[in-house]
């Protein structure tokens, strides 16, 4: 199978500072961000999954392939998603206001946004999973976008967002852009994801250079009662 099709898994075996689990399963650690995986749909795999997740939490399954609830999970939401790859080079984009590169002592402004326009599961430590770059309006945090899952010759895409305040002044083009090159200038190729019903950032991304490759199966996972 190829890895794009199992993001989260081929990315969690090679971020082991940032996972935690076993060979069958495993999950970010908890301040990082809510995403899991089964290495597989085996009884063994689902049931490894089902271990790493509390009786008071939930987790996030991102994959292509239709996904198995196991016994002892419930799922609390689905959706359908799109998954895009660069297939020519990102040109970085011309616009107002310096972009910077976010680091820790930005992460409660980060947090704070990514709450304020929900690009999907974003944490305390999120922001350690790869490169996130900003725009600053008068001293505050309107807009990012960063790296999130990564595997050998790929690098996500993720935390594309923009407060209410500034949006329509490109910069969520811009900071794309800028974060799929810097990808590309490694010899990594950046893929994305969006909700299938998001057409204005589809648009967006194919704009850019990306192409639609699959559709993705999300599902929020739970605790059974």
């Amino acid at each position: 199978m190829n890895s794009l099709d199992r993001p989260v898994w081929a990315s969690l075996t090679h971020a082991p500072d940032l996972a935690e689990g076993s060979p069958f399963a495993r999950r970010y650690r908890r301040d990082v961000n809510l995403f899991a995986s089964a290495s597989d749909d085996s009884r063994q795999s689902l049931g490894a999954l089902v271990e790493l997740v509390r009786p008071d939490e939930s987790i996030f399954v991102l994959q292509v392939p239709a996904i198995p609830v196991p016994d002892g999970l419930v799922a609390a939401r689905t959706a359908q998603g799109v998954q895009l790859v660069a297939t020519r080079p990102i040109a970085l984009q011309p616009g107002d206001g310096e972009i910077v590169e976010l680091n820790d002592a930005d992460s409660p402004e980060m947090v704070a946004l990514a709450k304020l326009t929900e690009p999907g599961p974003f944490l305390t430590r999120t922001h350690t999973m790869g490169r996130f770059l900003g725009v600053r309006v008068d001293g505050r945090l309107v807009a990012m976008a960063g790296e999130r899952m990564r595997f050998p010759g790929y690098t996500e895409v993720s935390g594309v967002c923009t407060h209410p305040d500034a949006r329509g002044k490109g910069l969520a083009r811009r900071l794309s852009a800028a974060v799929a090159n810097a990808i590309q200038l490694r010899g990594e190729l950046p893929f994305l994801h969006a909700w299938e019903t998001n057409r204005v950032a589809i648009e967006l991304y194919e704009g850019l250079g990306f192409e639609r490759r699959a559709f993705v199966q999300v599902a929020v996972l739970k605790r059974a009662p």
